[in-house]
């Protein structure tokens, strides 16, 4: 009978078995000899003429060689069976929680990704090492629904556009009147909604980057990749009536710096999109410790408490721009989360009464005596 990829079932348990079952012989033959060699030695003997019981001889019958043997034999033939009942119970017992591991991991392999182990008491080793996979079972299971719900939206944002340049296209051809304003008009429209689906495509690229993790370090200086990203959107910001200040100290961390850029492109990005005309964007970065900081508040519409967590996920737009659409595509805040993980940084947000947040990024600082990395000044587009 065979197991997973042809491995013999109960193969582990036998080889256990076997070897508690020569445990436990090996110990019943050392008990034997411990207490039948002296026994060889032993003979019945009488005292001569009465005489006092320290003058003894060696005459009568004792325990022979034969019947020691006889009698070791019996006992090690009645322990064979008994050892190995014996390793196969301590055996089954020990491997009973790795069975549980074993069907749990084949149920979640064919896509039960709710079961969980729950191996209980009593507290040991192998319950510990159940604990942790039913904590990876946890984040695997939370990891494959929001890939699900990534590719649903994903799938939809880029449908829309799509649609749109379809129906666009198909009216343009089928009026048979059509002239050549009306078509470039339809161009116009038609280069407008491609533009949108590049940028979305973009920012899906610079997420996924962002999910993947930090694959450079080098030692940068926040307040110049801030002062750079604030430089490139002073223009958007003054289009839209929104007063951007900076308030900049040096504050020194290690990062890979395209990631880092992203991360400060899209908050000050989001700062300014999801504000009032005649708003306000305050940005600011400091050394306090162990750590280089990184603020922005932003004023805004009022946001609930509880609306937050869903702001760091991928596509959750709640504000809406002047024209009455929804501005952005509901990835910017979640780039800027997915960074600080990669970067093992700390992201808070808070919502602020009067409307709008105030974020805080935690960096660690590197160690004393490691080398700046001098930025470029260039910016990242926004997402």
């Amino acid at each position: 009978m065979s197991g997973p990829e042809g491995v013999p079932r109960r193969s582990l348990q036998v080889r256990l078995a076997f070897f508690y079952a020569a445990g436990i012989f090996v110990a019943g033959i050392v008990v034997l000899a411990v207490a039948t060699v002296p026994l060889a030695g032993v003979q019945s003997t009488v005292p001569i003429d009465g005489s006092a019981p320290g003058a003894i001889t060696g005459t009568g019958h004792g325990i022979g060689p034969r019947r020691l043997l006889i009698g070791s034999a019996v006992a090690l033939a009645v322990l064979v069976p008994v050892a190995l009942a014996a390793g196969w119970f301590v055996a089954d017992r020990f491997l009973r929680p790795l069975r549980a591991i074993t069907a749990t991991a084949t149920a979640i392999s064919a896509g039960n990704l709710h079961h969980r182990l729950d191996l209980g008491e009593p507290t040991d080793e192998l319950t510990a090492l159940g604990g942790v996979l039913d904590g990876l079972f946890a984040r695997l299971q939370a990891s494959f629904d929001a890939q699900r719900h990534f590719v649903a939206n994903a799938s939809h944002e880029l449908r829309t556009p799509l649609a749109g340049l379809r129906t666009l296209l198909e009216v343009a051809l089928a009026d048979p009147d059509a002239g050549a304003d009306s078509l470039r008009a339809a161009c116009r429209e038609a280069l407008a909604l491609g533009g949108h689906q590049e940028r979305l495509v973009q920012a899906l690229l610079v997420l996924a980057t962002s999910e993947r993790g930090a694959t450079r370090l080098d030692t940068l200086d926040l307040a110049q990749v801030v002062r750079a990203v604030a430089a490139s959107r002073r223009d958007l910001a003054r289009e839209r009536g929104i007063d951007l200040a900076e308030h900049l100290t040096s504050a020194v961390t290690v990062g890979d710096p395209g990631l880092v850029e992203s991360l400060v492109t899209n908050l000050i990005d989001n700062a300014i999109r999801h504000n009032h005309p005649g708003g306000h964007v305050e940005v600011s970065t400091q050394s306090s410790g162990t750590q280089a900081i990184l603020s922005i508040i932003n004023g805004g519409p009022v946001i609930r408490d509880d609306q937050i967590p869903g702001l760091l996920q991928p596509f959750q737009r709640l504000a809406r721009d002047r024209s009455g659409g929804r501005s952005g595509y509901g990835l910017g805040l979640a780039i800027v989360n997915a960074v600080a993980q990669a970067h093992q940084a700390t992201l808070t947000t808070v919502a602020r009464p009067e409307g709008g947040l105030a974020i805080t990024v935690r960096f660690a600082r590197p160690s004393p005596g490691t080398p700046l990395r001098q930025e470029d000044g260039g910016s990242k587009s926004a997402t």
